[in-house]
């Protein structure tokens, strides 16, 4: 059994652990040092986890008899989740479906996930016990997005919500989906516009020349800025981009292999790393990457991602290149995804001839399975120098 010296004593570890009191209950110490009593317990033939409080608020003696009281109410053959105690709320249900879901995403969707539900859904009905959450509730925090205008964003969410709830019934935490109700209610999604994007190259230049004097040429927003300008991949791709995907940066064939999981495919070809997107790097593209490197986003300091955000251990923010080019007095005029069009607009106006190579630098497939093994073998060192030339047209 525990003593209340040894509840005090427990300190922040690297990962977490517990401590153990007897029948079931036991101190949960998360890595940041946080602790938090819990129940161990069984009830319709599954075993269930109860938090039953938090240290200091609620101490040892307090905690040994929430037990108590929780093991009286299975005598009854009822749940202790839906009978006092502390009720899961949304936050802890929420929290707890991303860590079951982390191992099938990539770390860049990972982090996006869990910031959208930090950013829009905790503040309004994070606290509140998942149970009692009611479609009227969850459609005025989902509203709040919708009324900024984000209506894709806000779809997404409600999404994400119902998972949630999907998880919290299957853990005989919640009796029903509000979020499944919610589709009817919601704005439909705008009609999708063309991308903003800049189709002449001195445009380009200006651009770029005045990012790096709004935010400085050494900043990780500015560096992802250029390097996605250079290459002309997808935003996702540079955001979640590590230094371990770079192949021979010191020598005379640079290249980038892009996961399948960061390109927009078929969730079977994301699986097979046969369809990774190879980007064959110029010399400006290496140059970014080596300024990265130089200022420390390194594999050190940032967990591997070539461009963290400010935190470095999460991904650059989704929106701060749109917020830079805002600064930049482009608002309006291009945004990210908007290099693509750039790159194919003006390389297909000078190089018509080179239009199988510009679609496949683009990572567009073939219409066949012939056409697209021609893109990825046949054309790689035809899109190499179309790369450079791009580079030579952005840097002049």
């Amino acid at each position: 059994m525990l003593t209340i010296a040894a509840v005090k004593a427990a300190g922040a570890q690297p990962r977490a652990y517990k401590l153990f009191d007897g029948g079931g209950l036991f101190l949960h110490v998360a890595p940041t040092g946080g602790k938090s009593w819990r129940l161990k317990y069984r009830f319709g033939g599954r075993e269930k986890l109860l938090t039953v409080g938090r240290f200091p608020e609620v101490s040892l003696p307090m905690a040994r008899a929430r037990r108590e009281e929780a093991k009286a109410v299975l005598r009854d053959g009822r749940d202790p989740a839906h009978a006092g105690g502390a009720p899961e709320t949304f936050e802890q249900l929420a929290r707890a479906w991303h860590a079951h879901q982390v191992p099938r995403w990539s770390t860049t969707h990972a982090a996006d996930v869990l910031a959208s539900l930090e950013r829009d859904v905790f503040p309004a009905i994070g606290k509140r016990p998942i149970g009692e959450i009611g479609a009227a509730e969850l459609l005025h925090a989902i509203g709040s997005v919708e009324r900024r205008g984000r209506r894709e964003t806000a779809r997404r969410i409600r999404q994400r919500c119902s998972a949630i709830f999907g998880y919290a019934i299957s853990q005989g935490l919640a009796s029903q989906d509000p979020a499944a109700m919610l589709g009817r209610a919601m704005m439909a999604p705008a009609l999708a516009q063309p991308h903003a994007a800049l189709t002449s190259i001195d445009a380009c230049r200006a651009l770029i020349d005045a990012c790096n004097r709004v935010a400085g040429a050494s900043s990780a927003a500015a560096l992802a800025s250029r390097f996605l300008a250079l290459t002309a991949v997808r935003l996702d791709a540079v955001r979640g981009m590590r230094w371990d995907e770079l192949e021979d940066l010191d020598g005379v064939a640079p290249l980038w292999r892009v996961p399948p999981a960061r390109m927009k495919l078929a969730r079977a070809k994301k699986e097979s790393d046969r369809f990774a997107h190879l980007v064959p790097l110029s010399a400006p593209a290496v140059a970014v990457l080596r300024a990265a490197a130089e200022i420390g986003y390194d594999t050190h300091s940032s967990g591997g991602l070539v461009f963290p955000s400010a935190r470095r251990t999460s991904p650059l923010g989704e929106g701060a290149l749109r917020q830079l080019y805002a600064r930049a007095g482009f608002a309006g005029r291009h945004v990210p995804h908007g290099w693509r069009a750039s790159f194919s607009t003006i390389l297909n106006e000078l190089h018509p001839e080179d239009r199988a190579a510009i679609d496949a630098a683009l990572g567009h497939a073939g219409k066949g399975k012939v056409e697209a093994a021609y893109n990825r073998a046949q054309l790689l060192e035809q899109r190499r120098r179309l790369f450079d030339r791009w580079g030579a047209l952005l840097t002049a």
